[in-house]
Protein backbone atom coordinates (compact mmCIF):
# COMPACT_ATOMS: atom_id res chain seq x y z
CA UNK A 1 0.00 0.00 0.00
CA UNK A 2 1.47 3.42 -1.22
CA UNK A 3 -0.33 5.14 1.44
CA UNK A 4 -0.24 3.44 4.92
CA UNK A 5 -0.07 5.47 8.42
CA UNK A 6 0.66 2.30 10.67
CA UNK A 7 4.03 2.79 12.48
CA UNK A 8 6.53 -0.07 12.25
CA UNK A 9 7.35 -1.99 15.58
CA UNK A 10 10.73 -0.14 15.28
CA UNK A 11 8.78 3.30 15.53
CA UNK A 12 6.43 1.92 18.39
CA UNK A 13 9.21 0.77 20.39
CA UNK A 14 10.69 4.39 19.91
CA UNK A 15 7.30 5.93 20.82
CA UNK A 16 6.87 3.69 23.98
CA UNK A 17 10.43 4.67 24.64
CA UNK A 18 10.29 8.29 24.16
CA UNK A 19 6.54 8.25 26.08
CA UNK A 20 8.20 6.59 29.08
CA UNK A 21 11.13 9.13 29.50
CA UNK A 22 8.64 11.95 28.75
CA UNK A 23 6.58 10.53 31.79
CA UNK A 24 8.88 9.02 34.70
CA UNK A 25 12.33 11.28 34.13
CA UNK A 26 11.16 14.41 32.07
CA UNK A 27 7.77 15.33 33.53
CA UNK A 28 8.37 15.55 37.54
CA UNK A 29 11.90 17.97 36.91
CA UNK A 30 9.83 20.06 34.05
CA UNK A 31 7.27 20.66 35.95
CA UNK A 32 9.82 22.21 38.93
CA UNK A 33 12.00 24.88 36.39
CA UNK A 34 9.36 25.47 35.02
CA UNK A 35 8.22 26.98 38.60
CA UNK A 36 12.06 28.54 39.17
CA UNK A 37 12.33 32.24 38.35
CA UNK A 38 15.85 32.24 37.55
CA UNK A 39 16.07 31.46 33.57
CA UNK A 40 19.47 29.87 33.77
CA UNK A 41 19.01 27.97 37.01
CA UNK A 42 15.49 26.16 35.76
CA UNK A 43 17.61 25.48 32.37
CA UNK A 44 20.54 23.81 34.36
CA UNK A 45 18.07 21.90 36.26
CA UNK A 46 17.54 20.13 32.88
CA UNK A 47 21.11 18.71 32.49
CA UNK A 48 20.42 15.42 34.31
CA UNK A 49 17.52 14.80 31.86
CA UNK A 50 18.96 15.90 29.06
CA UNK A 51 21.85 12.99 30.24
CA UNK A 52 19.67 10.50 30.12
CA UNK A 53 18.36 11.73 26.96
CA UNK A 54 21.47 11.72 25.03
CA UNK A 55 22.12 8.25 26.25
CA UNK A 56 18.63 7.09 24.22
CA UNK A 57 19.83 9.16 21.57
CA UNK A 58 17.71 11.83 21.79
CA UNK A 59 19.86 14.49 21.40
CA UNK A 60 22.01 13.63 18.48
CA UNK A 61 20.06 10.66 17.25
CA UNK A 62 18.92 12.66 13.94
CA UNK A 63 22.96 12.59 12.29
CA UNK A 64 24.36 10.02 10.43
CA UNK A 65 25.61 6.85 11.47
CA UNK A 66 28.73 7.30 10.08
CA UNK A 67 29.32 10.18 12.77
CA UNK A 68 27.78 8.24 15.67
CA UNK A 69 24.34 9.23 15.11
CA UNK A 70 21.17 6.68 14.53
CA UNK A 71 20.55 7.86 11.44
CA UNK A 72 16.89 8.76 12.35
CA UNK A 73 14.70 9.81 9.69
CA UNK A 74 12.57 12.95 10.14
CA UNK A 75 10.01 10.92 10.28
CA UNK A 76 11.57 9.17 13.00
CA UNK A 77 12.28 12.45 15.25
CA UNK A 78 8.25 13.36 14.50
CA UNK A 79 7.29 10.24 16.51
CA UNK A 80 10.13 11.62 19.50
CA UNK A 81 9.08 14.81 19.57
CA UNK A 82 5.57 14.91 19.94
CA UNK A 83 5.96 12.61 23.07
CA UNK A 84 8.76 14.73 24.94
CA UNK A 85 7.01 18.12 23.90
CA UNK A 86 3.20 16.77 25.10
CA UNK A 87 5.01 16.53 28.49
CA UNK A 88 7.65 20.05 27.96
CA UNK A 89 8.32 21.40 24.94
CA UNK A 90 10.82 23.45 26.24
CA UNK A 91 13.22 20.30 26.53
CA UNK A 92 12.35 19.73 23.42
CA UNK A 93 13.68 22.50 21.47
CA UNK A 94 16.83 22.29 23.62
CA UNK A 95 17.32 18.68 21.44
CA UNK A 96 15.85 20.50 18.08
CA UNK A 97 18.36 23.35 18.48
CA UNK A 98 21.02 20.80 18.23
CA UNK A 99 19.75 19.67 15.15
CA UNK A 100 19.60 23.84 14.02
CA UNK A 101 23.42 23.90 14.86
CA UNK A 102 24.75 20.72 13.57
CA UNK A 103 22.65 19.62 10.56
CA UNK A 104 24.02 22.72 8.31
CA UNK A 105 27.20 20.80 8.46
CA UNK A 106 25.81 17.87 6.91
CA UNK A 107 24.27 19.65 4.18
CA UNK A 108 27.56 22.36 3.60
CA UNK A 109 30.17 21.18 5.55
CA UNK A 110 33.90 19.55 4.52
CA UNK A 111 33.70 16.56 5.07
CA UNK A 112 37.14 17.16 7.66
CA UNK A 113 34.62 19.33 9.69
CA UNK A 114 31.81 16.62 9.38
CA UNK A 115 34.52 14.10 11.27
CA UNK A 116 35.41 16.91 13.76
CA UNK A 117 32.61 18.42 14.85
CA UNK A 118 29.51 15.81 14.68
CA UNK A 119 31.89 13.02 16.20
CA UNK A 120 32.50 15.21 18.49
CA UNK A 121 29.16 15.97 19.83
CA UNK A 122 28.27 11.88 19.27
CA UNK A 123 31.05 10.65 21.23
CA UNK A 124 30.65 12.59 24.24
CA UNK A 125 31.04 9.82 27.68
CA UNK A 126 29.60 12.75 30.35
CA UNK A 127 26.28 12.94 28.01
CA UNK A 128 26.40 16.92 28.22
CA UNK A 129 27.28 17.76 25.19
CA UNK A 130 25.15 20.29 23.64
CA UNK A 131 25.31 22.99 20.72
CA UNK A 132 24.07 26.16 20.37
CA UNK A 133 22.24 27.58 17.24
CA UNK A 134 22.56 31.54 16.49
CA UNK A 135 21.18 33.45 14.12
CA UNK A 136 18.46 36.23 15.95
CA UNK A 137 19.40 39.76 16.18
CA UNK A 138 18.05 42.65 18.55
CA UNK A 139 17.16 44.60 15.65
CA UNK A 140 15.02 41.27 14.36
CA UNK A 141 15.77 38.48 12.17
CA UNK A 142 12.56 38.21 9.34
CA UNK A 143 14.82 40.16 7.13
CA UNK A 144 17.54 38.17 7.14
CA UNK A 145 18.07 38.09 3.43
CA UNK A 146 17.40 42.13 2.80
CA UNK A 147 19.71 42.99 -0.43
CA UNK A 148 20.42 45.73 1.18
CA UNK A 149 23.57 47.16 3.17
CA UNK A 150 24.68 49.29 5.99
CA UNK A 151 21.32 48.53 8.88
CA UNK A 152 19.83 45.82 6.94
CA UNK A 153 19.69 41.89 7.89
CA UNK A 154 21.95 40.76 10.08
CA UNK A 155 24.53 42.63 11.03
CA UNK A 156 27.00 40.73 13.49
CA UNK A 157 30.28 40.63 11.13
CA UNK A 158 32.98 38.43 10.69
CA UNK A 159 35.82 39.73 8.89
CA UNK A 160 38.73 37.67 7.54
CA UNK A 161 42.70 38.30 8.70
CA UNK A 162 44.45 37.27 6.04
CA UNK A 163 47.72 37.07 7.77
CA UNK A 164 46.95 34.97 10.60
CA UNK A 165 43.98 33.02 8.36
CA UNK A 166 41.44 33.79 10.96
CA UNK A 167 38.04 35.06 11.55
CA UNK A 168 37.41 37.94 13.94
CA UNK A 169 33.55 38.57 15.40
CA UNK A 170 32.39 41.44 16.35
CA UNK A 171 28.29 42.49 17.53
CA UNK A 172 26.00 40.80 19.18
CA UNK A 173 23.37 38.01 18.77
CA UNK A 174 20.19 38.10 20.87
CA UNK A 175 17.39 35.10 21.70
CA UNK A 176 19.38 32.06 20.63
CA UNK A 177 18.89 28.96 22.43
CA UNK A 178 21.11 27.03 24.50
CA UNK A 179 24.06 29.23 23.27
CA UNK A 180 25.19 30.25 26.69
CA UNK A 181 25.31 25.96 28.08
CA UNK A 182 25.00 24.81 31.30
CA UNK A 183 26.90 27.01 33.55
CA UNK A 184 26.63 30.07 31.03
CA UNK A 185 30.35 29.87 29.96
CA UNK A 186 29.53 28.66 26.46
CA UNK A 187 27.60 25.74 24.50
CA UNK A 188 30.23 22.90 23.82
CA UNK A 189 29.66 24.90 20.11
CA UNK A 190 28.08 27.17 18.53
CA UNK A 191 27.28 27.58 14.92
CA UNK A 192 26.87 31.61 14.14
CA UNK A 193 25.19 32.86 11.03
CA UNK A 194 27.26 36.03 10.42
CA UNK A 195 27.89 38.76 8.00
CA UNK A 196 31.14 38.21 6.31
CA UNK A 197 30.72 41.14 3.55
CA UNK A 198 29.73 44.35 4.45
CA UNK A 199 28.90 45.52 0.78
CA UNK A 200 26.67 42.86 -0.02
CA UNK A 201 23.12 41.99 1.13
CA UNK A 202 22.08 38.91 2.58
CA UNK A 203 21.25 36.53 0.12
CA UNK A 204 25.37 37.06 -0.95
CA UNK A 205 27.34 37.95 2.34
CA UNK A 206 26.09 36.03 4.84
CA UNK A 207 28.53 32.55 6.22
CA UNK A 208 28.77 29.97 8.93
CA UNK A 209 31.19 30.15 11.75
CA UNK A 210 31.56 27.27 14.64
CA UNK A 211 32.65 28.82 17.97
CA UNK A 212 33.89 26.43 20.51
CA UNK A 213 33.46 26.97 24.28
CA UNK A 214 35.74 28.68 25.96
CA UNK A 215 36.82 30.75 22.79
CA UNK A 216 38.02 34.28 23.92
CA UNK A 217 36.20 37.52 22.70
CA UNK A 218 32.58 36.32 23.93
CA UNK A 219 30.42 37.40 26.65
CA UNK A 220 27.52 36.19 27.68
CA UNK A 221 24.63 37.85 29.22
CA UNK A 222 21.76 36.58 31.78
CA UNK A 223 19.57 34.48 29.86
CA UNK A 224 15.88 36.26 28.83
CA UNK A 225 13.77 35.64 31.69
CA UNK A 226 10.24 34.33 29.25
CA UNK A 227 6.63 33.38 29.75
CA UNK A 228 6.95 30.15 28.28
CA UNK A 229 9.54 27.41 27.01
CA UNK A 230 11.28 27.84 30.90
CA UNK A 231 13.44 25.03 30.25
CA UNK A 232 14.72 26.22 27.04
CA UNK A 233 17.67 29.00 27.49
CA UNK A 234 17.85 32.26 25.64
CA UNK A 235 20.70 33.86 25.36
CA UNK A 236 22.31 37.56 24.85
CA UNK A 237 25.75 37.31 23.39
CA UNK A 238 28.10 39.97 22.61
CA UNK A 239 31.65 39.62 20.85
CA UNK A 240 34.71 41.86 20.93
CA UNK A 241 37.01 40.84 18.26
CA UNK A 242 36.81 37.04 19.00
CA UNK A 243 38.98 34.94 16.61
CA UNK A 244 38.76 31.87 15.24
CA UNK A 245 40.84 29.90 12.60
CA UNK A 246 39.07 29.54 9.10
CA UNK A 247 38.51 26.02 9.16
CA UNK A 248 35.79 26.36 11.32
CA UNK A 249 34.03 28.68 8.61
CA UNK A 250 31.48 27.13 6.13
CA UNK A 251 28.77 27.80 3.28
CA UNK A 252 30.78 31.53 3.08
CA UNK A 253 28.42 33.40 0.91
CA UNK A 254 25.47 31.06 1.41
CA UNK A 255 24.62 31.68 4.42
CA UNK A 256 21.16 32.33 3.82
CA UNK A 257 20.74 28.98 2.63
CA UNK A 258 21.54 27.63 5.40
CA UNK A 259 19.20 29.29 7.64
CA UNK A 260 16.59 28.52 4.85
CA UNK A 261 16.83 24.63 4.90
CA UNK A 262 17.69 24.49 8.56
CA UNK A 263 14.37 26.19 9.58
CA UNK A 264 13.00 23.93 7.11
CA UNK A 265 14.09 21.08 8.73
CA UNK A 266 12.80 22.28 11.81
CA UNK A 267 9.16 23.11 10.74
CA UNK A 268 7.63 19.74 11.18
CA UNK A 269 9.56 19.56 14.38
CA UNK A 270 8.24 22.67 15.74
CA UNK A 271 4.95 22.06 14.21
CA UNK A 272 4.60 18.27 16.16
CA UNK A 273 5.66 20.18 18.86
CA UNK A 274 2.71 21.96 18.78
CA UNK A 275 0.56 18.53 17.82
CA UNK A 276 2.23 17.33 21.48
CA UNK A 277 0.99 20.23 23.29
CA UNK A 278 -2.28 20.44 22.30
CA UNK A 279 -2.50 16.87 22.41
CA UNK A 280 -2.08 16.79 26.38
CA UNK A 281 -4.34 19.77 26.93
CA UNK A 282 -7.13 18.21 25.15
CA UNK A 283 -6.50 14.84 27.00
CA UNK A 284 -6.46 16.38 30.49
CA UNK A 285 -9.84 18.37 29.17
CA UNK A 286 -11.80 15.34 28.14
CA UNK A 287 -11.30 13.99 31.49
CA UNK A 288 -12.11 16.76 33.54
CA UNK A 289 -15.21 17.29 31.07
CA UNK A 290 -16.25 13.49 31.92
CA UNK A 291 -16.77 14.14 35.75
CA UNK A 292 -17.02 18.15 36.13
CA UNK A 293 -20.46 18.87 36.05
CA UNK A 294 -20.55 22.72 36.56
CA UNK A 295 -23.73 22.31 39.58
CA UNK A 296 -25.92 20.45 36.89
CA UNK A 297 -27.23 16.68 36.78
CA UNK A 298 -24.74 15.63 34.20
CA UNK A 299 -21.14 15.78 33.34
CA UNK A 300 -20.67 19.03 30.87
CA UNK A 301 -19.31 16.30 28.27
CA UNK A 302 -23.13 15.47 27.56
CA UNK A 303 -23.52 19.17 26.96
CA UNK A 304 -23.55 19.68 22.80
CA UNK A 305 -21.53 22.99 23.29
CA UNK A 306 -18.86 20.75 24.95
CA UNK A 307 -19.38 18.02 22.50
CA UNK A 308 -19.04 19.82 19.42
CA UNK A 309 -15.91 21.93 20.51
CA UNK A 310 -14.16 19.00 21.83
CA UNK A 311 -14.80 17.40 18.37
CA UNK A 312 -13.11 20.40 16.94
CA UNK A 313 -10.39 20.06 18.69
CA UNK A 314 -9.66 16.71 18.37
CA UNK A 315 -10.39 16.80 14.60
CA UNK A 316 -7.68 19.59 14.02
CA UNK A 317 -4.39 17.79 15.93
CA UNK A 318 -5.00 15.05 13.43
CA UNK A 319 -4.96 17.03 10.62
CA UNK A 320 -1.87 18.85 11.88
CA UNK A 321 -0.72 15.59 12.93
CA UNK A 322 -0.77 14.04 9.84
CA UNK A 323 0.60 17.31 7.49
CA UNK A 324 4.01 17.33 9.94
CA UNK A 325 4.32 13.48 8.81
CA UNK A 326 3.45 14.22 5.30
CA UNK A 327 6.01 17.14 5.95
CA UNK A 328 8.76 15.03 7.06
CA UNK A 329 8.19 12.39 4.69
CA UNK A 330 8.88 14.82 1.82
CA UNK A 331 11.62 15.93 3.66
CA UNK A 332 13.41 12.77 3.79
CA UNK A 333 12.74 11.73 0.36
CA UNK A 334 14.53 15.29 -1.00
CA UNK A 335 17.50 15.62 1.82
CA UNK A 336 15.35 18.21 3.87
CA UNK A 337 14.82 20.31 0.57
CA UNK A 338 11.30 20.99 0.64
CA UNK A 339 11.26 25.05 1.57
CA UNK A 340 7.69 25.76 0.99
CA UNK A 341 6.38 22.42 3.04
CA UNK A 342 8.18 22.27 6.18
CA UNK A 343 6.74 25.97 6.80
CA UNK A 344 3.31 24.84 5.98
CA UNK A 345 3.61 22.61 8.70
CA UNK A 346 4.69 24.95 11.19
CA UNK A 347 2.21 28.00 10.28
CA UNK A 348 -0.15 25.59 10.08
CA UNK A 349 0.36 23.39 13.53
CA UNK A 350 1.33 26.20 15.71
CA UNK A 351 -1.40 28.52 14.83
CA UNK A 352 -3.78 25.66 15.90
CA UNK A 353 -2.17 25.28 19.23
CA UNK A 354 -3.21 28.46 20.81
CA UNK A 355 -6.80 28.28 19.63
CA UNK A 356 -7.02 24.57 21.03
CA UNK A 357 -5.35 25.34 24.20
CA UNK A 358 -7.71 28.70 24.56
CA UNK A 359 -10.93 26.83 23.66
CA UNK A 360 -10.01 23.92 26.06
CA UNK A 361 -9.97 26.51 28.94
CA UNK A 362 -13.28 27.95 27.81
CA UNK A 363 -14.80 24.17 28.07
CA UNK A 364 -13.06 24.03 31.75
CA UNK A 365 -13.53 27.72 32.84
CA UNK A 366 -12.67 29.34 35.51
CA UNK A 367 -11.02 26.60 37.00
CA UNK A 368 -9.01 26.50 33.88
CA UNK A 369 -7.11 29.54 35.52
CA UNK A 370 -5.88 27.84 38.64
CA UNK A 371 -1.86 26.92 38.50
CA UNK A 372 -2.84 23.78 39.91
CA UNK A 373 -3.72 22.50 37.16
CA UNK A 374 -1.69 22.42 34.03
CA UNK A 375 -3.67 24.59 30.89
CA UNK A 376 -2.67 27.88 31.67
CA UNK A 377 1.34 26.86 31.63
CA UNK A 378 0.01 24.89 28.37
CA UNK A 379 -1.68 28.25 27.30
CA UNK A 380 1.84 29.97 28.31
CA UNK A 381 3.47 27.60 25.90
CA UNK A 382 0.94 27.79 23.25
CA UNK A 383 2.19 31.50 22.99
CA UNK A 384 5.76 30.36 22.25
CA UNK A 385 5.45 27.88 19.31
CA UNK A 386 3.37 30.51 16.70
CA UNK A 387 6.57 33.02 17.33
CA UNK A 388 9.78 31.17 17.85
CA UNK A 389 11.67 28.92 15.19
CA UNK A 390 11.58 31.49 12.31
CA UNK A 391 7.97 32.80 13.48
CA UNK A 392 5.16 32.37 11.38
CA UNK A 393 3.94 35.70 10.34
CA UNK A 394 7.66 36.25 9.03
CA UNK A 395 10.42 34.25 7.75
CA UNK A 396 7.91 30.41 7.52
CA UNK A 397 5.11 32.81 5.88
CA UNK A 398 7.41 34.29 3.17
CA UNK A 399 9.38 31.47 2.54
CA UNK A 400 6.02 30.22 1.12
CA UNK A 401 5.32 32.70 -0.48
CA UNK A 402 8.81 33.46 -2.03
CA UNK A 403 8.37 29.46 -3.37
CA UNK A 404 5.20 29.82 -4.65
CA UNK A 405 5.81 32.98 -6.58
CA UNK A 406 8.38 31.23 -8.71
CA UNK A 407 7.28 31.03 -12.18
CA UNK A 408 7.67 27.37 -12.13
CA UNK A 409 6.01 26.73 -9.07
CA UNK A 410 4.28 23.57 -9.23
CA UNK A 411 1.35 23.59 -6.88
CA UNK A 412 0.45 19.69 -7.09
CA UNK A 413 4.33 19.00 -6.37
CA UNK A 414 3.88 18.74 -2.63
CA UNK A 415 0.97 16.32 -2.61
CA UNK A 416 2.27 13.96 -5.41
CA UNK A 417 6.02 14.31 -3.80
CA UNK A 418 7.46 16.18 -6.57
CA UNK A 419 10.87 17.81 -5.97
CA UNK A 420 10.77 21.42 -5.86
CA UNK A 421 14.51 23.22 -6.38
CA UNK A 422 14.93 26.13 -3.96
CA UNK A 423 16.40 29.18 -5.55
CA UNK A 424 18.15 32.44 -4.19
CA UNK A 425 15.39 33.76 -6.11
CA UNK A 426 12.68 32.76 -3.52
CA UNK A 427 14.35 34.52 -0.82
CA UNK A 428 13.49 37.90 -0.04
CA UNK A 429 9.95 37.65 -1.27
CA UNK A 430 8.09 41.33 -0.43
CA UNK A 431 11.53 43.73 -0.12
Amino acid sequence: MAIDFTLTPEQRSLQKTAREFSRDLLGPVAEKADAEPDPQKAFAMMKPVYVEAYKLGFAFGFLPEEYGGAGATNLDTQIISEEICAVDPGFGCVLLVNGLALMPLIWYGSEDQKKRWLTEATSDPTGEYIAGYNVSEATGTANFDHPGTGGTGLQMTAEYDQGKGEYVLNGAKYWPSSSGGWDLKGANVNMFIVRTDRNKGGKEGLSCMLVPRGTPGMDFKAPIDKVGHRTNQNNWIEFDNCRIPEENAFAVGDGDLVISKAFTWSGPVAGIAAVGVARSALEWTMEWSKTYTAAGDKPIIHHQAVGYMLADIAMRIEASRYLCWKAAHYLDMYQEEGQAFGAMSKVFSCELLFDAVFKCMQVVGTNSLNREYPLERYLREAVILPIYDAGTIGMQRRKIWGVMSDPDYDLNAFRDCRPVPFKKSMEGAGL
